[in-house]
C-alpha cells in the first residue's frame, strides 16, 4: 500500500469493543481528521468462560455489522486499512468465522472490494501437549498446574497473538485484517510498529484506544476516541464535545487491567511504564511519553480455553421482612441442612449457593463489612448440577423450601420472598470454567498463519 513514517500517525478507535455502537457524529469527526489505521478490539474474557467455552459471541450481531459497515465502507472507500482483533468475542475459530460472514455480507451488500487477512489464532491441543510434555507451559497467578486431561476436556482452545501476524497480512497488501484471539493493543500497534514507530509508544497508546472514550472523562464504552502516535511521544483525544482526555484519565486507564502498575506483560515483552509522564496539552487532549517496550528472554504466549462443569439453574426473589434480613445467614444454613434432610441418598446441597445482593452478594466471604443495614434483599438461587433436569430440581426445591420456610420470629404464615418473575425458575444451560489460562513456550514454532482471500 506504499506507507512510509511521517510525523505522525493517527488511529481511530470507533469503540471499546466492537458491537458496543458509537455516535455517528463521533465516527465523522475521526474520519475528518483523516486517520491512517482504523482498529477495534472484538473481545474479551471478562464476560467469563461461558463465550469461549461455548463458541458463541457476547456481543449483538446487528450491532457488530453496525458498526463494522461504518469502518468497512470508509476504510475501503479511502484506502485506510481496517483491523479488527479478537473477532467474535472470544476469537477462536467459530468467533472468527462468526465475524467473517458479517464482513462479507456488509462487503456484498456496499459493493466493496478488498484484499483481507483472516488470522486464526486457535492452538491445537497436541501442540499444547507437546509443549506441556517438554515443560513449556507455566501456569500464571493463582492457576493451578496445567494437565493432559483438562487439555483433553477444553472445547476451544485460543492464543493472544502479538502484532507479528498482523504485521505479516498487512505487508501482503490486506486492507482488513480479522483476527482470532489478541493480544488487547495489538491491533492498534501491529501498522505503526511495522512503519517504524516506537514499539512501547505504540503498544500503550494501543492498550489505552482498546476501550475508546472509556479513558476519557466522562467515560463512555460506546464512543470514539483518536490516537496520535509520534517520534517519541502519543496524543490522546476525545471526538465527542461531551467528553475530554484528562491526565488523570489517561494515568487511571494505564493501571486498568494490570497487576503491576508499572509494567504490562505481553506475547514477547512487556511495556515498562516507570517513566511514563501524562501532560494536558489543552483542548481535552493529553500527550504521553516514557512508555517503552522490553522484551522478554523467551517469547511467552497466553493460552486461553474453557471446558464444561455442569448445568445452572436459578431463582430470583426479593425479602423486606427485617426478621428475615436480621438473621439470613442462619437461614439459609437451615434450608441447605433441611434439603439435605429430605435427600440424604442424593445429597446435593454442596452444588446450592445462595448469592444475597444488598449484604455480600458481590464480594461474597470477602465483604468487610460484617453487618447488614439494608432495608431489603435480593436473593440469588443457584443450583449448578451434571445435568439439566438435576439443577431444575436442585433449584426448584431450594426455592420453595425458603419461600415458606420457618425461620425464629416470622410472624406471617405465607410466603417470605417476593418473586418479579414467572416463571420463577431459570434455566442457565451449559456452565463454563476456564480450563487453560496459561503461558507457553512455542520454540519457535509459527503458529498464527494469516489466510488472504480477495473479497
Amino acid at each position: 500500500m506504499g506507507w512510509i513514517m511521517t510525523d505522525e500517525f493517527r488511529v481511530l478507535s470507533p469503540t471499546a469493543i466492537l458491537g458496543y455502537g458509537f455516535p455517528e457524529s463521533s465516527f465523522r469527526k475521526g474520519m475528518e481528521r483523516k486517520p491512517h489505521l482504523i482498529a477495534v478490539d472484538a473481545g474479551s474474557t471478562d464476560p467469563g468462560p461461558y463465550y469461549l467455552g461455548a463458541g458463541k459471541a457476547f456481543t449483538n450481531r446487528a450491532f457488530v455489522k453496525r458498526d463494522l459497515r461504518y469502518m468497512l465502507r470508509e476504510g475501503v472507500k479511502n484506502n485506510i486499512p481496517v483491523v479488527v482483533g479478537t473477532a467474535g468475542g472470544s476469537g477462536a475459530s467459530v468467533h472468527l468465522e462468526w465475524c467473517r460472514q458479517i464482513v462479507l455480507e456488509i462487503a456484498a451488500e456496499e459493493k466493496l472490494s478488498f484484499k483481507m487477512g483472516v488470522i486464526p489464532a486457535d492452538v491445537s491441543k497436541e501442540t499444547v501437549k507437546k509443549a506441556l510434555g517438554e515443560g513449556r507451559i507455566t501456569p500464571l497467578a493463582c492457576v493451578p498446574e496445567l494437565t493432559e486431561s483438562l487439555v483433553d476436556e477444553t472445547t476451544y482452545l485460543v492464543a493472544q497473538i502479538g502484532p507479528e501476524p498482523i504485521i505479516e497480512a498487512l505487508k501482503a497488501g490486506c486492507n482488513v485484517v480479522l483476527a482470532g484471539r489478541c493480544y488487547d493493543p495489538a491491533c492498534f500497534a501491529a501498522l505503526p510498529i511495522m512503519l517504524g514507530y516506537d514499539e512501547g509508544l505504540a503498544l500503550h497508546m494501543g492498550k489505552i484506544l482498546e476501550c475508546a472514550a472509556i479513558a476519557a472523562t466522562p467515560g463512555s464504552g460506546a464512543d470514539c476516541a483518536l490516537g496520535i502516535l509520534k517520534k517519541d511521544s502519543f496524543i490522546l483525544e476525545a471526538l465527542s464535545p461531551k467528553r475530554k482526555f484528562t491526565c488523570e484519565s489517561a494515568a487511571a486507564h494505564t493501571l486498568y487491567e494490570k497487576s503491576d502498575p508499572y509494567h504490562l506483560p505481553g506475547p514477547g515483552g512487556a511495556i515498562n511504564l516507570e517513566n511514563c509522564s501524562f501532560t494536558d496539552i489543552g483542548d481535552g487532549r493529553v500527550e504521553v511519553r516514557g512508555s517503552r517496550f522490553e522484551p522478554t528472554p523467551r517469547y511467552l504466549i497466553k493460552l486461553e480455553g474453557a471446558r464444561s462443569i455442569g448445568y445452572r439453574s436459578i431463582s430470583i426473589a426479593g425479602t423486606r421482612d427485617p426478621i428475615m434480613i436480621g438473621s439470613i445467614d442462619q437461614i439459609l444454613a437451615e434450608v441447605k441442612a433441611h434439603i439435605k434432610e429430605m435427600s440424604p441418598e442424593d445429597d446435593r446441597s454442596e452444588q446450592l449457593f445462595f448469592h444475597v445482593y444488598g449484604k455480600n452478594g458481590v464480594m461474597g466471604q470477602l465483604e468487610p463489612l460484617a453487618t447488614t443495614s439494608s432495608h431489603e434483599l435480593c436473593i440469588v438461587i443457584e443450583a449448578l448440577c451434571p445435568s439439566q433436569d438435576e439443577a431444575d430440581t436442585l433449584c426448584s426445591v431450594a426455592r420453595s423450601t425458603l419461600l415458606h420456610y420457618g425461620y425464629a420470629g416470622r410472624i406471617s404464615t405465607a410466603g417470605n420472598l417476593a418473586f418479579p418473575f414467572s416463571p420463577s425458575d431459570i434455566k442457565m444451560g451449559n456452565v463454563y470454567e476456564f480450563s487453560v489460562y496459561h503461558l507457553m513456550d512455542p520454540a519457535g514454532e509459527e503458529l498464527f498463519k494469516p489466510i488472504i482471500e480477495d473479497i
